[in-house]
């Protein structure tokens, strides 16, 4: 049985602090997300440079584009954007498009690598969010092989689960993957106080829970918290996909999958990780 877990407020006090970067993709405004043409923008994030691609529209109806460029800094960044015209269209030969004009500063704030906030020109801060095109919540897209690397205070830690089995959900989930050995399972949690984030657990060759992970994610990368037992959860965790559930590398070149082991008692599995769902994932000093 998992304890309470507890995540030290150091950690959130200092090392989270830029314990994310803003992922790079499509990111929307979420308020506006109705399944109708609209407007969006596309981020990069290269070391701290950040540039955003946005496309809108003129007051007119006219579909229009701009740029923009700036520093990010503590999550926070303020950019000018600027508009083109006259640039190539398909078929045209050799034509090079020029600044039109500067409608004036965006500012953006991240709460972590999937979500934050934006304020355009003229408009009241909108909460945003990076756009998934591929995945949704339902269990089978946690299927494929991720990496969990945890930073501490004093160690850091790298685990690779291969999840490819799926189970039945526990009574806090909709539907638990594992490893083939069941010893690393993983469950979207909907119901609780962790709805909304991904618990998962790995037990050893006897079945007794020895790291607990809770995080969120979009698309392919993620963060949260991790620990080598529930009461000593206090650390960093950066998540990253590294196949997709049909197998293909997002990114890496994947030569062979690991050996598994033979099948241990689904049950404490399954007791670990309804327990770890059920905490208060309480932020407390650390000492």
């Amino acid at each position: 049985m998992l304890k309470k877990i507890i995540f030290a407020g150091a950690m959130f006090a200092a090392g989270v602090a830029h314990a994310f970067t803003p992922q790079t993709g499509t990111w929307v405004v979420d308020a506006e997300l109705n399944g109708k043409p609209g407007r969006g923008f596309g981020l990069d994030v290269q070391n701290s440079t950040l540039v955003i691609q946005m496309y809108a529209y003129e007051k007119s109806g006219a579909p229009t584009f701009y740029l923009g460029a700036g520093t990010l800094t503590d999550h926070k960044t303020s950019i000018s954007l600027v508009q083109y015209k006259g640039g190539r269209y398909f078929g045209s030969g050799e034509l090079v498009g020029t600044e039109t004009a500067k409608t004036g500063a965006v500012a953006m704030r991240f709460v972590s690598g999937s979500k934050g906030f934006i304020t355009f020109p003229g408009e009241s801060e909108k909460a945003i969010s990076r756009y998934n095109f591929g995945y949704t919540n339902a269990s089978s897209s946690l299927k494929g092989m991720w990496m969990f690397a945890s930073l501490g205070a004093t160690s850091n830690q790298v685990d690779v689960a291969d999840l490819s089995e799926p189970l039945e959900p526990t009574d806090l989930g909709n539907g638990v993957l594992t490893t083939k050995d069941f010893l690393f399972g993983c469950e979207n949690i909907l119901r609780g106080p962790n709805a909304g984030y991904v618990v998962c657990i790995k037990l050893n060759a006897s079945g007794t829970a020895i790291r607990a992970f809770r995080y969120t994610y979009s698309v392919n990368d993620g963060e949260g918290q991790a620990g080598a037992t529930a009461a000593t959860a206090s650390d960093l965790l950066v998540v990253r996909r590294l196949t997709s559930p049909s197998g293909d590398g997002t990114g890496l070149f994947i030569k062979n999958k690991p050996a598994w082991g033979s099948v241990y008692d689904l049950a404490r599995l399954y007791d670990a990780l309804h327990n770890a769902a059920l905490q208060d994932y309480t932020v407390n000093p650390r000492d």
